[in-house]
């Protein structure tokens, strides 16, 4: 693999000492991403199963790890990891890693929709195969249910000013691209320091399209119930909901 096509996520180093990466363990990488924890692993040694509800991801990853055996990608959420290790006979494993949020590839293709720094279509689904995409709950929800997830998932102090306003203005004209919602949510709020002030409603609309509290509650419970005694468990999160 060549040097620009190698990914070393943030906290690898990190990662492989909190998970005691050992030569014929086995584990769990719940949040395959492009595969720089799993390869990690596998370059210590051990086998691993990778999950990701993001089919771009394993597909990528398929074609990664093609060549060896030590990395085994399925395409599922998180949530599904006790039901999923089960059925691959990965269960009594000796680690498991959920590294949570989007990811960078998300980000960077403006077609996902998660970032508002390109204009795309207003999606922010991680499985794109299902589920409602983001323009889609703006377009449906109430003034009331849109400012809850505002001020639950993004802990936007005006969540309900922009609720209103976004459901004033989709009476007229339908949100559908990232670009237009951020535009209209930084009319709405005024910029305040150097942050977009469409940071929270992006991350808030995100975490509510793909039920990322929902799948993490269950992702830890099925991880506890997938460990082998003496396994060890590893979240990073670098937002302070899911912390």
């Amino acid at each position: 693999m060549s040097a620009a096509m190698k990914h070393i996520p943030v906290m690898f180093a990190e990662v492989m000492d909190a998970l005691a990466v050992r030569e014929g363990g086995r584990y769990i990488d719940g949040t395959l991403g492009r595969g720089g924890h799993a390869a990690g692993i596998a370059g210590r040694g051990g086998v691993v199963l990778g999950i990701d509800r993001d089919m771009a991801a394993v597909e990528a990853c398929r074609a990664k790890f093609a060549q060896g055996g030590a990395v085994k990608t399925v395409h599922g959420a998180h949530g599904d990891i006790a039901e999923i290790a089960k059925r691959e006979g990965f269960e009594g494993v000796d680690g498991v890693l959920l590294d949570l949020g989007v990811s960078s590839p998300q980000l960077d293709d403006p077609a996902r929709g998660f970032s508002f720094r390109n204009d795309g279509p207003l999606d922010m689904r991680m499985d794109r195969t299902k589920g409602e995409s983001a323009a889609e709950l703006v377009a449906r929800a109430s003034a009331e249910e849109l400012a809850d997830i505002l001020r639950r998932f993004g802990e936007e102090p005006q969540a309900k000013r922009i609720a209103q306003a976004i459901v004033r203005r989709r009476g007229e004209r339908a949100f559908e691209t990232t670009g237009d919602l951020a535009d209209f949510v930084e009319k709405i709020a005024g910029r305040h320091g150097g942050k977009h002030p469409a940071t929270r409603t992006f991350q808030a609309l995100r975490m509510a399209v793909n039920d990322e509290e929902g799948e993490l509650a269950r992702a830890l419970e099925g991880a506890v119930e997938v460990l082998a005694r003496g396994g060890r468990l590893c979240v990073i999160t670098f937002e302070s909901l899911t912390d």
